[in-house]
């Protein structure tokens, strides 16, 4: 049994070593690369003054323009947004499947933005004046943006800034989606694309990515847990009297790589044990857990599909706002209750209507009607953070806003919804299988757990298991690369102990 552990960690460390360093190095890139994607508290930073003018159509008005309303009704929209692009105003519509569009508040046509255009906004974007500013191409799916399908095409804009800058932006709603400059891209691809192997995403292996990373995370945890074996079998610190190994060395290694990857491994191994295990369940093997987010279909009920006429009926000239702060106006609904939020330049929102946001009770039929249940758990307003509802790095106070609706609708699984009380967005659903998730993957992987999640502390801890972890996968790799040399010399060449006797020992550390 001895020797089988030491097998499996000696030709499991030769065959992932490489990997490991790739993997740790990728690592510390993505917690120090920038947002590219941005947020909507990104956007409303550098958006235009909407300042409301009159004339401007109702949302009901522009789809009626449109010819998307007929004579018995209009389409269910979930979320409306006033803004504007390039100087004109418009609704930036999200509808019941989850397609965005946007249309004209003077005329209600369908905004098609231009290269032209896609440069008037890169200018007010940046705030350049110079003349650097260049049209580059028009992308239907770039590769470094994912997720964005429901805004695609993109017109790409490059900054003149010097450091490379470019913009992507949507052809069809005019936001900024992306924004990044020549080192972030870099660090993107160094640290994302090696990290998670989304280079396989380009050879249309984007199904075959997730096993992969499945295969291999499993594999580096077998060679880590068996390295943590074979490292507390070698280890004799010589404890209440009992020997040691030649000349009082606690382990039995004399050459300086073979000391390093057993002290590396020693000290930092159980971290890197929970790291290995924590990216394999990330791969949710067998369907262990429940899905993280709400399906469409899902999202479409909890809505609802009836848009309240007042919504529909309200006219820009009549919200009152005025100064350069306020960048858009959002309608928002659950079911029949609409409420319109008004969003700031510095990342703030103030509900509008009389009402401090979306009732309790529209709130948990909401939910009632997500989950095809009547809720019989209790709903309260939260204003503090939990071990599941919390902020990360990364996370705009958009994302995780306080007070938040906590409403448990008190099934067999005790699962729980998390809801903006401003404009009723469903922030998190957790069950048994995602709280478990949470603890098993995050926790474990981020280490995101209350009393160490708080910098400087956080990236202290960090950086010193990412380096005993590039420590041991380095050195992994030159003992590796001795092993395969020693073993696939030719016959009548000194045999492996002869020529090194450290390679021929049993095990080699951890």
């Amino acid at each position: 049994m001895k020797r089988l552990l030491f097998l499996i960690h000696r030709w499991g460390g030769v065959a992932l070593a490489l990997f490991m360093v790739l993997w740790f190095f990728s690592g510390l890139l993505i917690v120090y690369a920038s947002q590219l994607n941005q947020s909507r508290v990104q956007q409303w930073a550098r958006a235009e003054t909407l300042a409301p003018e009159r004339g401007w159509l109702s949302l009901g008005e522009a789809l009626l323009h449109n010819g998307k309303a007929a004579s018995d009704g209009v389409p269910a929209v979930h979320e409306a947004r006033l803004v504007r692009v390039a100087g004109q105003p418009v609704w930036q519509i999200e509808d019941g499947k989850g397609q965005r569009q946007a249309l004209s508040a003077i005329d209600g046509s369908t905004l098609k933005v231009s290269g032209d255009a896609a440069l008037d906004i890169a200018r007010q974007w940046s705030g350049s004046t110079a003349d650097g500013l260049q049209f580059v191409e028009t992308l239907e799916s770039p590769t470094i943006l994912r997720n964005a399908d429901n805004l695609k095409p993109f017109h790409r804009v490059a900054l003149g800034d010097g450091k490379g800058g470019e913009l992507l932006i949507s052809a069809r709603t005019g936001e900024v989606v992306h924004a990044s400059t020549r080192v972030e891209r870099a660090m993107y691809w160094a640290g994302s694309w090696v990290h998670l192997f989304r280079f396989l995403d380009l050879a249309g292996l984007d199904k075959q990515r997730v096993d992969v990373l499945l295969w291999l995370a499993g594999f580096a945890f077998l060679a880590t847990l068996t390295g943590l074996i074979v490292g507390w079998l070698r280890w004799r610190p010589g404890w209440f009297g009992k020997a040691t190994y030649g000349q009082g060395r606690v382990h039995p290694y004399k050459q300086v790589w073979f000391t390093w990857h057993f002290w590396a491994g020693l000290i930092g191994g159980l971290v890197v044990l929970t790291w290995t295990l924590s990216a394999y369940l990330n791969g949710n093997p067998w369907q262990i857990f429940s899905p993280a987010n709400p399906a469409k279909p899902e999202i479409a009920r909890y809505v609802g599909k009836d848009n309240p006429r007042q919504m529909l009926d309200w006219h820009p000239a009549s919200a009152p706002v005025a100064g350069d702060d306020v960048v858009e106006l959002g309608w928002h609904h659950l079911g029949g209750e609409a409420v319109l939020v008004a969003a700031q330049r510095d990342g703030s929102r103030h509900v509008l209507s009389a009402d401090a946001g979306l009732s309790e009770a529209a709130v948990v039929q909401a939910v009632g009607r997500l989950a095809g249940a009547e809720v019989a758990g209790q709903h309260v307003l939260q204003t503090e953070y939990d071990h599941y509802y919390y902020p990360r790095h990364g996370r705009s106070p958009l994302d995780r806003p306080l007070p938040v609706w906590r409403v448990d609708l008190g099934d067999s699984a005790d699962t729980r919804f998390y809801v903006d009380p401003k404009d009723g967005r469903l922030l998190l659903r957790q069950d048994h299988s995602r709280r478990a998730y949470r603890w098993l993957w995050s926790a474990l992987h981020h280490w995101d757990i209350a009393g160490l999640y708080s910098r400087p502390l956080w990236d202290a801890w960090m950086l010193t298991w990412i380096g005993f972890g590039l420590v041991l996968s380095v050195t992994s790799v030159v003992l590796g690369w001795r092993r395969l040399k020693a073993t696939f010399k030719r016959k009548g060449k000194q045999t492996v102990a002869n020529a090194e006797p450290e390679l021929a020992t049993e095990g080699q550390g951890v």
